[in-house]
């Protein structure tokens, strides 16, 4: 039996007043700068690609061009299904609009254990490099972290888009540096980037730099964040898809291009298993030139970290407008500040709740990240093939080249990312899952005016 069509609230339906609406105060400047400051570039780099660095050696940039490579036919996904449902709610709003609201909820877990994992573990890295100046414990340092951010994501939208434009700034220069001093000290020739290996002679096999696309992909992953703010965008029929790839392609360049230099740049290759980004700058210049990197890094950590409260309480607001909780519960979390227009609950309870999870052990916060993001992928890939239903057939919806050829493509690529993924994380994963259909179908299901997506 085909799908039922999903119940859609619009603003102009029956019923008692609307929530305050958010304001669309946005055009691809400032959503690019949002969402690219959502990719992280720096922090990506500084906090998430060492590990990397740490499992595949001189294969690492293979992994995150593969990635990229990935990533276009994942924003072409995002791109369609963001004009043609922009709702803050983001994929979990495509998702319940597209196919089934069951399959949004399933969605909206996912995403949710993104958003909540990803900041803290972000935060937490700022420990690392403000020991320059200052030592800190990583737990508390992050904790503050999210709680700045938490304040900062309280106020209004187009100052945070400026404010962490300049924090942008900051990062790209931190960034360049690196990569002058990597390139000024190569020591070995460019073919090592396609020979992965962790010593120079032994080969790390390819099936595993595959695997390691997961952690790759989420080290890119920010460039769809850009759908969570169509709600605010100036006509976004035009600007999400802008948005979208303009992010991607200059996260692309300004992650790859420091990881070829590191690569190529570090005294010897048996670095890259326990690589220290402080000491290698130092080795690499001077201990007062170190310090100054460090500190850049330690602003673009806490700049990804604004960004990332700012659009991840879209999501959960959404949630609350949507009707996903008990009645109270929406209440609360679909209020908007009338004078900043931010809404402020929703701000609170993602910010503070990832404050306290700075104190968990990060190995536990990071453990299913990777598995979260290629599901959410393969989600979305799954329903852009649905879209041009005759249903979905709407004006001023962007369509990508080359479907249905391009998600199905990433659908199979991602299917077997997501297989080669350890079994641990692929069970954690699927425990919360069970569980979020257990609330489904214990609550959900059987109230039909609860999870009602809004498109406005």
């Amino acid at each position: 039996m085909p799908p039922q069509p999903v119940p859609v609230q619009t603003d102009t339906a029956a019923g008692p007043p609307a929530p305050r609406s958010l304001t669309r105060s946005i055009g691809v400047g400032g959503g690019t700068l949002l969402t690219l400051s959502c990719v992280t570039p720096a922090s990506s780099l500084f906090v998430l690609v060492p590990p990397l660095f740490g499992s595949l050696g001189t294969g690492t940039a293979l992994a995150i061009g593969l990635a990229v490579l990935l990533c276009v036919g994942i924003a072409f996904c995002y791109s369609e299904l963001g004009t043609l449902v922009p709702s803050s709610g983001g994929e979990y709003a495509m998702v319940s609009t597209v196919v089934s609201r069951f399959a949004g909820w399933i969605t909206f877990m996912l995403s949710f254990i993104v958003i909540l994992v990803v900041p803290p573990i972000i935060a937490i890295g700022v420990a690392d490099y403000l020991a320059v100046a200052v030592h800190i414990d990583p737990s508390v340092a992050g904790a503050l972290v999210m709680l700045a951010s938490t304040g900062m994501g309280l106020v209004n939208l187009r100052s945070n888009a400026w404010l962490t434009g300049i924090f942008l700034v900051i990062e790209i220069v931190a960034i360049v540096v690196v990569s002058v001093l990597g390139f000024a000290h190569s020591a070995r020739p460019a073919a090592v980037l396609v020979r992965p290996s962790m010593d120079g002679v032994h080969p790390i096999a390819l099936v595993s730099v595959i695997a390691g696309l997961a952690v790759a992909l989420f080290v890119v992953q920010g460039f769809s964040t850009a759908v969570y703010l169509a709600e605010e965008m100036r006509e976004p029929h035009k600007t999400v898809s802008r948005t979208v790839f303009w992010t991607l392609g200059v996260s692309a360049v300004v992650i790859l291009v420091p990881v070829v230099a590191i690569t190529l740049g570090v005294p010897d290759l048996a670095t890259l298993g326990n690589l220290d980004l402080t000491a290698l700058v130092v080795s690499w210049s001077s201990s007062t030139f170190g310090t100054i990197v460090s500190l850049c890094i330690a602003a673009a950590i806490v700049n990804a970290v604004i960004v990332m409260v700012i659009q991840n309480s879209r999501v959960l607001y959404a949630s609350g407008r949507d009707r996903a909780w008990p009645e109270p519960v929406n209440r609360a979390l679909s209020v908007v500040s009338p004078r900043f227009g931010a809404p402020w609950v929703a701000t609170l309870v993602v910010g503070i709740s990832e404050a306290v999870l700075c104190f968990v052990p990060v190995e536990t916060l990071s453990g299913v990240t990777g598995v979260a993001v290629v599901a959410l992928y393969l989600a979305i890939a799954v329903s852009v093939l649905w879209a041009r239903r005759p249903a979905h057939r709407r004006p001023q919806v962007w369509r990508m080249p080359g479907w249905p050829v391009v998600p199905g493509v990433v659908v199979l690529v991602l299917g077997y990312v997501l297989v080669s993924q350890s079994l641990l994380d692929l069970a954690i994963t699927a425990g919360v899952l069970v569980i979020s259909a257990g609330y489904w179908w214990g609550y959900l299901r059987r109230r039909p005016d609860r999870w009602l997506v809004t498109v406005p």
